[in-house]
């Protein structure tokens, strides 16, 4: 009898340590699923990693006095130098100023229409007409910056352009919108909002669509106009995707982007045109002053973040929603 206890307790280890070998090694055997997916996640990771974080090393250069006969680490160390050549240049100061103004001007005409519009459509009952706003409005934001800055050029063109032609048609002079410095910062940013508005509301739509139809039948039943159930039921109940948009929006007004302003730049609007993207890459790339470049960058990037802090702390202070 002991004997058989024994060795049916030997068999009873071993069935068991096969079963842990089993499943230790099916521990780290991924599924045809698990596989699918960190092959598709690899690709963006990739790229955030290539393009994102490898160049965040020459950060370094802005503290340095580069040059390529002796490379990164053999250039002497200049220390805050060309942060100081910035704030005190008096084209770097006009650079900044065009940078804040086109940055405020976009966030003001650019962040609140996308509400409008996302609330728009949730209140649409019509599909077909739904679909058919949503498919023009959404259309814009794929097509590439070049060719959209194209399309702009054959619209305002002073000769040729459409909006001109019909100017002149109705006995008004042509004007050139391109070339006219008081028009480059209204025709940048409204054309983002016609470009971008579409995209943006997907976000708000989301958040729309989660709303619980019990408030709005309660808000109903009290007697509340369609006005008053969008403020005081759809509003509030989207309010934390409206903030954390609205500080990542804050974020982004001094980040300029270089490709639209460059496209639009011209010798005619270049006094409000300049902003620090394309001073960069003209002081930068054109003029190979790679330190000043990579310090204007740089000081870019540091006030961006100080920016998403500063409008974080006071969204969490007032209204009790931040990102951290």
């Amino acid at each position: 009898m002991r004997a058989a206890g024994i060795d049916q307790a030997k068999e009873g280890i071993q069935v068991k340590e096969e079963y842990g070998q089993k499943k230790s090694k099916g521990r780290y055997r991924l599924s045809k699923t698990e596989l699918q997916f960190w092959i598709i996640v690899a690709v963006p990771l990739l790229y955030i990693l290539l393009y994102c974080y490898v160049p965040m090393g020459g950060i370094i250069l802005a503290f340095k006095d580069y040059s390529i006969r002796k490379g990164i680490w053999g250039s002497e160390w200049v220390g805050l130098r060309y942060f100081r050549q910035f704030l005190t240049s008096p084209s770097s100061l006009n650079v900044i100023k065009n940078t804040l103004i086109l940055g405020i001007y976009s966030l003001v005409v650019t962040f609140p229409l996308p509400i409008v519009l996302a609330i728009m459509l949730n209140e649409m009952r019509s599909l077909k007409y739904k679909k058919f706003i949503q498919m023009v409005t959404y259309a814009p934001y794929f097509i590439s910056t070049v060719v959209f800055v194209g399309m702009l050029m054959q619209l305002f063109s002073q000769r040729t352009g459409i909006v001109n032609v019909l100017l002149k048609k109705i006995g008004m002079d042509p004007v050139n919108f391109l070339g006219n410095s008081s028009c480059f910062r209204s025709l940048y940013v409204w054309s983002g909002l016609w470009q971008g508005a579409g995209y943006s509301s997907i976000m708000y739509i989301a958040a729309l669509a989660g709303v619980d139809p019990q408030l709005q039948e309660a808000a109903i039943i009290d007697g509340a106009s369609k006005m008053q159930r969008i403020w005081h039921v759809d509003l509030p109940e989207i309010r934390p995707t409206i903030v954390t948009c609205l500080i990542f929006s804050c974020a982004g007004a001094i980040a300029i982007g270089f490709d639209k302003v460059y496209l639009m730049q011209n010798s005619l609007n270049a006094n409000v045109s300049e902003v620090i993207a394309t001073f960069v890459y003209k002081v930068g790339l054109v003029n190979s002053d790679i330190g000043f470049s990579t310090a204007a960058g740089l000081f870019q990037s540091l006030v961006s973040f100080l920016i998403l802090v500063t409008a974080n702390k006071i969204c969490r202070k007032l209204l009790d929603i931040g990102l951290w």
